[in-house]
């Protein structure tokens, strides 16, 4: 039997949160759910939370989401007696009244104390769940303390001031004993603050990933990464990022990738930088931007074979997700009908959706509305963007079509 909780989750519990380096995630889910089939309340918590998507496991072990498995493995675990499954039900919202009759404690307070003496104890998970409690206010129906069980709300607020930063003891803790995710909510909390309670913090932000980082977890030495290279400091940033690949945290390599792109702390090299998002295209939080730029590298045949075909699939799918990135390709594929049908109305729609400027796009637009392609003519205008495409030697000539009238009326010669 293992200190804190059985052998099973202890070693769970480092192969998913502590060394997830390690690369035996999937080890230490097979356990918890052998632990869970035998009656482990304790086990059958970790695995409902593993099964809750990125936001409370680490994407790069790959398990799956199961929303409506991980909410009967939770309530499973507290009717198990698992005080770690009833604080943690209490933050999901699944604490229902009927749940808190069936767990084996006399009140939330007993779950909390028994959780709490474990955190005291060392435990990592258990002081992060404990941080958790006081950064997010479960503390208020723990202890049955809500408005009305103070004078006035400033007695009440006084009391909300003084719970919530406890948990940045707490957070510390859990971060510093191997828990990535006390890390995160620390740094949001240094962030943010509480709005009108808790002013931010972010000088105690500014370098708090680097922990993470030096400690081996993954996502951290992904945050850290980019932290340095917002900054400026490609170097080191690179080296962030290729430790956090090494771990298994992949979307590290789109960054590579631009780095490779724009030939910033490493020699130019398309080719590298292609093979980095085309890694990534599928990632969450970075296949748009993957899809934009290998779909521009298509486009113009840098470090890949040009294809504008290829280049037109994989822009128009990020423009599918709501992203404007590519606009200013697409458009070109349409007007000049490269990997696409020629089509100058859905030209029109995507150059005009371009926020920056762009001497061709001034050129395409004009030409098509000085025609009247796919909209009604309307040479005054279309000559006015041809003139904003400056010397553009195609933007010249089209404009020898036009003259202007003795009444100042713009008409084709």
């Amino acid at each position: 039997m293992g200190k804190f909780f059985s052998d099973a989750v202890e070693t769970a519990l480092q192969y998913i949160y502590y060394q997830e380096r390690q690369g035996k995630g999937w080890e230490g889910l097979e356990l918890l759910q052998q632990a869970s089939a035998a009656g482990d309340g304790d086990a059958s918590c970790i695995l409902a939370r593993c099964l809750c998507g990125p936001q409370y496991v680490w994407q790069g072990h790959g398990f799956p989401e199961d929303d409506e498995k991980a909410t009967l493995l939770y309530h499973k675990g507290v009717e198990e007696g698992s005080a770690l499954a009833a604080l943690i039900c209490l933050r999901t919202g699944d604490m229902t009244p009927s749940l808190e009759k069936k767990m084996p404690f006399a009140s939330l307070q007993e779950a909390f104390n028994v959780v709490l003496e474990k955190a005291k104890g060392g435990e990592p998970f258990c002081q992060f769940v404990i941080g958790n409690v006081y950064f997010w206010g479960d503390y208020i129906r723990i202890e049955n303390k809500g408005p009305d069980a103070f004078p006035d709300m400033g007695a009440f607020r006084d009391y909300v001031v003084e719970n919530i930063p406890k948990c940045e003891d707490w957070f510390i803790k859990a971060y510093k004993n191997g828990v990535y995710a006390a890390g995160d909510n620390l740094h949001h909390f240094y962030e943010a603050g509480e709005e009108g309670l808790i002013p931010p913090q972010p000088e105690k932000a500014k370098g708090l990933y680097r922990i993470g980082a030096e400690m081996g977890h993954p996502i951290h030495q992904f945050y850290w990464g980019n932290e340095l290279n917002d900054a400026g400091q490609k170097q080191e940033a690179l080296h962030w990022y290729q430790e956090a690949v090494a771990g298994g945290e992949m979307r590290a390599l789109y960054q590579i990738g631009c780095l490779y792109e724009e030939g910033e702390a490493v020699p130019q090299d398309y080719a590298k930088a292609a093979q980095c998002y085309e890694t990534t295209l599928n990632l969450d939080g970075y296949s748009i931007g993957s899809h934009n730029r290998l779909g521009a590298m298509y486009f113009n045949g840098k470090g890949v074979p040009q294809d504008y075909a290829k280049a037109f699939q994989l822009l128009s799918w990020a423009y599918n997700q709501d992203n404007r990135w590519g606009v200013f390709y697409l458009g070109k594929c349409c007007f000049y009908g490269l990997g696409t049908q020629q089509d100058y109305a859905r030209a029109r729609t995507y150059l005009e959706e371009m926020t920056w400027e762009n001497k061709e796009a001034n050129y395409m637009l004009g030409y098509i509305y000085a025609r009247g392609l796919g909209v009604p003519a309307d040479i005054k205008k279309g000559v006015a963007l041809l003139q904003k495409a400056g010397d553009r030697a195609d933007a010249k000539e089209e404009l020898l079509r036009y003259r202007k009238t003795l009444f100042g009326k713009w008409v084709v010669r």
